[in-house]
């Protein structure tokens, strides 16, 4: 399955100012086979599912996150999801808070003292195709912020392309 890397979505409800003075954005597009399912459904179908292999590297990077003072999600936050019925605005979903939902778009994110960041999960119909296209912006506050990003982009793109894979593969989006 091929994940397309694209622009973010003219649609989104994130601030084109924000996207536009972003230090680090990127943006994939993945087929959706299942249109009619909820946002709710289609966040979990791609950040649900992560490897062990990824959990462990998550898990040691918000350690040592947490050791530099930031703010991080715990061990068991990301070996164990947390799933609900229902969520809104404020709510955590796996481990960020929701900042928006709507019926084509979950925007969820942190905001830090060294970046602020926001995940956008889109999902788009052109010409009666569907589709998914996972956004993300970040915004730093200082030079930590930009020395934690280029450690952490070239990590975050295989990463994400891969979770995207993976969710295509098995049928979950």
């Amino acid at each position: 399955m091929t994940v397309i890397e694209c622009e973010i979505p003219s649609g989104t409800v994130l601030d084109r100012r924000v996207i536009e003075a972003a230090y680090f954005r990127d943006s994939y597009r993945v087929p959706l086979r299942h249109p009619q399912a909820s946002m709710i459904d289609i966040f979990f179908g791609i950040f649900g599912h992560h490897p062990l292999w990824m959990k462990v590297v998550l898990v040691v990077r918000n350690r040592i996150a947490a050791f530099c003072g930031l703010e991080a999600p715990t061990t068991a936050e990301i070996l164990h999801v947390e799933t609900r019925s229902s969520y809104s605005v404020g709510d955590k979903i796996g481990v960020w808070p929701i900042f928006s939902l709507t019926e084509t778009e979950l925007v969820a994110g942190q905001n830090n003292k060294h970046l602020d960041f926001r995940l956008s999960v889109f999902k788009e119909t052109d010409g009666g195709t569907a589709s998914v296209v996972v956004s993300t912006i970040c915004n730093v506050h200082n030079r930590f912020g930009k020395v934690y990003l280029f450690f952490i982009v070239p990590f975050h793109k295989w990463g994400v392309q891969r979770l995207l894979a993976r969710a295509v593969t098995a049928e979950r989006l």
